[in-house]
């Protein structure tokens, strides 16, 4: 649901993938961001009308995104494709992130544009560990990616775990993506990606900068 920039780029994306694509825009007019290449079906009407969705086919739908300009129509859309229809795959673009944490601990999954975007500008901008690159909807889980230091070179990564308190999720050693085992070692150049509660960032940044605590 929805014809706008990111409606019609995910549609024509969808498309290049060989899925199937319905999109549903209340402006005849917006279909014309499609091209002429798009062979899926154009539906005019309200994104959240049950006859509109049936009509688009959401009955052999798999997934269902409500990427319009309007964070309740969106919402509303997405609820109803869910309940109404059954569709487990849904998500809905939300511009007020608080909203957007409400309805992603209903299980929607949602992208709230803004906070997104301004969280992509921060994490550009401030030192490593000021903000992470995933927080889960509770709050309670972030995701971090930090350049190893000098002083863990050398060093085990269940030893960082068990000092840090974290877990490390993967790492980026010369291009790939590596998963650490219980023998593996950190490496100069390697990018650890690093999970942890919230509350203990601090210390597993302290002991990131500071280095193995002798036994």
């Amino acid at each position: 649901m929805g014809c706008g920039r990111v409606g019609s780029t995910l549609a024509r994306s969808l498309e290049d993938r060989n899925h199937t694509v319905s999109i549903i825009d209340s402006e005849p007019d917006a279909f014309r961001r499609l091209g002429p290449g798009f062979n899926g079906d154009k539906i005019t009407g309200i994104g959240f009308d049950q006859e509109v969705l049936e009509k688009a086919g959401i009955r052999r739908a798999d997934a269902f995104a409500a990427v319009s300009s309007g964070d309740n129509s969106n919402i509303i859309a997405a609820r109803v494709a869910r309940e109404s229809f059954g569709i487990q795959q849904v998500v809905a673009r939300i511009y007020d992130p608080g909203r957007a944490e409400v309805y992603q601990r209903l299980g929607i999954t949602t992208v709230a544009t803004v906070k997104w975007t301004a969280d992509q500008v921060l994490r550009r901008l401030l030192p490593a560990g000021a903000e992470p690159d995933y927080r889960d909807p509770s709050g309670t889980i972030r995701l971090d990616h930090v350049p190893v230091t000098d002083v863990w070179i050398g060093h085990r990564t269940v030893e960082f775990q068990e000092q840090a308190r974290c877990r490390i999720a993967w790492i980026d050693r010369l291009g790939e993506g590596v998963l650490p085992t219980r023998d593996s070692v950190i490496q100069e150049g390697d990018l650890l990606h690093i999970v942890m509660r919230e509350e203990n960032a601090q210390r597993a940044y302290q002991v990131f900068n500071n280095g193995p605590q002798e036994h």
